[in-house]
């Protein structure tokens, strides 16, 4: 059903994009809200929010943030109040289009994916980026050759090992530092659910800035950890490639956690199949109005005659 991957790779198709959300685009899928949306659509609305000069959280879903958000009600209220929900999952876009959801490859929104996108947007429209996480040292590094690339960021960083305890001197001083800076975007990649916690602790305490949760991005900018080929990502296999490299830390994550999820999957597939026969039904009581409709048009004519 999903390959070739046309949907993910073709030009014409990621060149256009709705400058308007729609209500459908937000979908329920394994217990989870998330917006099927593109990496084009995401930057669209973060330019605008910082246009209007207004703050917001943008969000992403996989299957450990799906498990998460069943275990912890901090992480849950994170997800309820961030403002966009990017699905960083091929596996769980899979999964949304097996149970009806207009889902496509090209709704994958990770760091590593729009990375390019992204630091061009951002210098075009002259956005400062703060960055927090990653142990001392990441962010310099990743700053390094990010500019390698990209000698026009601008970007700050702060490591991701301070007391976040919410009213910390440590905290503080972050939060002071962020403010002086005054970004446009903040990213923060402390890992799950580190990372998501800080955010809603501390959202009030930003400015009006758009502030994405990354995870591991820059230990990947820095060259600290080794990311997947990118096509494996686009065929659902980044996981794999990631348990085989740091199996002791992962080999939860994927191979026991996603278990916890049978639940939400089996309600998943009951709504669907209860969706396509409610279909049905409708199909079938429309044929049957339109034969009574034609045989009462008959009747008349012939009564006619």
């Amino acid at each position: 059903m999903f390959l070739p991957a046309r949907d993910a790779f073709s030009p014409e198709v990621r060149q256009n994009f709705r400058l308007n959300r729609r209500p459908e685009e937000r979908v329920q899928v394994l217990g989870g809200s998330m917006d099927l949306v593109r990496p084009e659509e995401v930057f669209h609305f973060v330019a605008g929010k910082i246009a209007a000069r207004e703050s917001a959280v943008v969000a992403n879903h996989n299957l450990h943030s799906l498990y998460l958000l069943r275990k912890d009600e901090r992480v849950a209220q994170f997800f309820r109040t961030s403002d966009l929900i990017e699905v960083d999952s091929v596996p769980l876009i899979f999964w949304a289009r097996i149970v009806g959801r207009a889902s496509r490859r090209f709704h994958r929104c990770t760091y590593l994916d729009w990375r390019d996108a992204f630091w061009e947007r951002a210098i075009q429209e002259n956005w400062k980026v703060f960055f927090v996480g990653g142990a001392p040292g990441v962010g310099e590094k990743a700053t390094a050759r990010i500019r390698t690339d990209w000698p026009g960021a601008q970007l700050r960083t702060h490591h991701g090992y301070f007391d976040v305890t919410p009213g910390s001197v440590e905290n503080q001083a972050v939060l002071e530092a962020i403010n002086a800076y005054r970004p446009d975007v903040v990213l923060v990649g402390m890992g799950m659910p580190r990372q998501e916690l800080w955010v809603l602790e501390n959202r009030a305490e930003l400015g009006p800035c758009v502030t994405f949760t990354v995870g591991g991005a820059f230990d990947y900018e820095a060259g600290v950890q080794r990311p997947s080929p990118r096509w494996l990502g686009q065929v659902g296999m980044e996981w794999l490639f990631r348990l085989m490299v740091d199996p002791q830390r992962l080999f939860t994550r994927y191979c026991v956690e996603p278990w916890a999820l049978l639940g939400p999957a089996i309600r998943d597939l009951g709504n669907a199949l209860a969706g396509q026969a409610a279909s049905r039904e409708s199909s079938e009581a429309l044929r049957a109005d339109y034969a009574r409709a034609a045989e009462l048009a008959r009747s008349d004519v012939l009564g006619g005659r």
